[in-house]
């Protein structure tokens, strides 16, 4: 398949909310146009109103007026891990999870508290996040009596413990950075054995009230965005509580300008696969900055070549 008529698509799944409603909505959607997808789960409590402290970093507080975060997650959401208990989302979720394998497509690992899991990785020590990444896997196996074969970090957000943890509990690739093609990570010289497959395209929420995008026209952005050359052919993340909810239709007119040009919209492992892995490259893992993100994500740095 060439480069170029290639679309991976990952779908971030953060709340409760958000799998209940945004999650069957998408699916529907993408059934209708004969596209595929990764839906990437979080898998214990949605602790949402924990992510108020960010209030105080940097940028934040412009990003929570620019996408209209209230309008998107609700209040209620908003108050789960403060004001309200954190609803166990794989507990009271399972069947929905397990009605999207059904349906064909892709499922794996997003976190286990995507909030704990965004704020407190960087900093968090061996211990910390195994015992997050081994909750994920249990629970994942749990309601899919399978082990996860797909892991994407909540935020592009990890720490080098949870790198080496890829390949030590048996995920067949990872989407946990940003970047521009498939690659072999290497970390401080130390290779890492699972696969990256990066995201490759900014999101709706990082370009929505900037350079006079909206939810008219964001989809004719990321559009023109992906109109760019690609080695492999490009990775497009949305979320269900923005895509599956209020800007289902933005994401339904995304879907159409692809499926026109004859674009094959894939889950992460079709994507992967046509591009192939026997000669992938080796690029360095390291942070940067992504322009409407707050905070600095895993991205993939330059080419190993030692």
């Amino acid at each position: 398949m060439p480069p170029q008529r290639r679309i991976g698509l990952k779908i971030d799944v953060d709340t409760y909310r958000g799998t209940l409603q945004g999650v069957p909505r998408l699916a529907q959607l993408l059934l209708r146009h004969g596209a595929r997808a990764t839906f990437l789960f979080s898998l214990g409590p949605d602790h949402t109103g924990r992510a108020m402290r960010r209030l105080f970093r940097p940028g934040f507080v412009r990003k929570v007026g620019r996408t209209s975060v209230v309008e998107h997650y609700g209040v209620k959401t908003l108050l789960y891990g403060t004001l309200l208990p954190g609803p166990d989302i794989g507990a009271r979720c399972a069947d929905i999870m397990r009605a999207i394998a059904r349906q064909g497509f892709e499922v794996g690992i997003h976190a286990w508290d995507h909030v704990a899991w965004q704020d407190k990785v960087m900093a968090a020590d061996a211990a910390w996040t195994s015992a997050q990444m081994h909750r994920a896997r249990t629970r994942f196996s749990e309601i899919f009596d399978a082990p996860a074969r797909v892991h994407g970090a909540a935020g592009w957000q990890m720490n080098a413990h949870g790198y080496r943890l890829s390949q030590r509990l048996g995920f067949d690739y990872c989407s946990d950075t940003r970047g521009y093609r498939p690659f072999i990570p290497v970390l401080d010289a130390e290779l890492i054995a699972c696969p990256q497959i990066p995201t490759t395209l900014p999101t709706f929420d990082e370009l929505l009230g900037r350079d006079g995008t909206t939810a008219a026209n964001v989809d004719e952005r990321v559009h023109a965005a992906a109109r760019a050359d690609a080695p492999a052919g490009h990775v497009f993340t949305l979320h269900a509580e923005l895509e599956g909810m209020k800007l289902l239709g933005a994401f339904e007119r995304l879907l159409e300008r692809w499926r026109i040009e004859g674009k094959e919209m894939l889950a992460l492992g079709s994507y992967l696969a046509s591009v192939g892995t026997a000669e992938l490259p080796r690029h360095v893992l390291t942070r940067g900055a992504i322009p409407g993100r707050t905070g600095m994500v895993a991205m993939q740095g330059a080419e190993f070549l030692a």
